[in-house]
C-alpha cells in the first residue's frame, strides 16, 4: 500500500508559487527551459502554463546509472536542439538526489555558455546530497524515502498518479 505524501492540490499550489517566482525573476527576459526526461515532464508541463515570460522549452534525457548504481558521468541519450549560449537557462527536474547527475550536467551546459544556468527541481533530498548543488527553485523538501506519481516512477510505473505516493512495503 502506498501513502500519499503531497495531494494534488498542494502539488498545484506549489506549482503556482513557482511559476510565480520565476516569472518575476525573469520578467521582460525569455527563458530556455530544459526539461529532464522522463520524470520532469508532468512538473514541467503544469510549471510551463505558469510561467509569463516567453519560453523555449527543450528537453534531454541523460542517464548516470550502471544498474542501480550512480557512476557520477552522465551519458547524454537525447540532446537539446538549441544553442543555449547567451540564454537564459533553468534545468527542470524531478527530484534531486545525490546530485551526482546534476553536478555533472550543470558542467556540461556551462561550457555551451549559457548567459544564467539555474535548476528548478520538484522535490528535494538534502540528506542523500554526495555533492554540492545548488538549486535554485524546490517544489518541497522531501526525507529519504522512495516517491512515485506526478511523473516520478517505479519501474517505469505509476507516473500517472496525480499525487505523490511514498512506496511501501507490504
Amino acid at each position: 500500500m502506498n501513502r500519499i505524501l503531497f495531494n494534488n492540490d498542494n502539488i498545484q499550489r506549489r506549482v503556482q508559487e513557482l511559476g510565480r517566482q520565476i516569472s518575476l525573476d525573469y520578467s521582460g527576459q525569455e527563458i530556455c527551459m530544459i526539461v529532464i526526461l522522463k520524470g520532469a515532464f508532468v512538473f514541467a508541463a503544469d510549471l510551463l502554463r505558469e510561467l509569463t515570460p516567453k519560453v523555449n522549452v527543450q528537453f534531454m534525457k541523460i542517464t548516470s546509472y550502471d544498474g542501480q548504481n550512480s557512476t557520477g558521468k552522465i551519458s547524454i541519450e537525447m540532446d537539446i536542439d538549441t544553442d543555449i549560449q547567451n540564454q537564459h537557462v533553468i534545468i527542470v527536474e524531478d527530484i534531486v538526489d545525490t546530485g551526482l547527475t546534476l553536478n555533472q550536467l550543470m558542467m556540461t551546459l556551462r561550457e555551451r555558455q549559457p548567459l544564467s544556468l539555474e535548476i528548478c527541481s520538484f522535490l528535494n533530498k538534502p540528506a542523500r546530497r554526495q555533492v554540492p548543488v545548488d538549486v535554485r527553485y524546490i517544489g518541497f523538501d522531501i526525507e529519504n524515502i522512495f516517491v512515485v506519481g506526478y511523473g516520478m516512477d517505479y519501474c517505469q510505473m505509476y507516473r500517472q498518479l496525480p499525487d505523490i505516493q511514498i512506496i511501501e512495503e507490504d
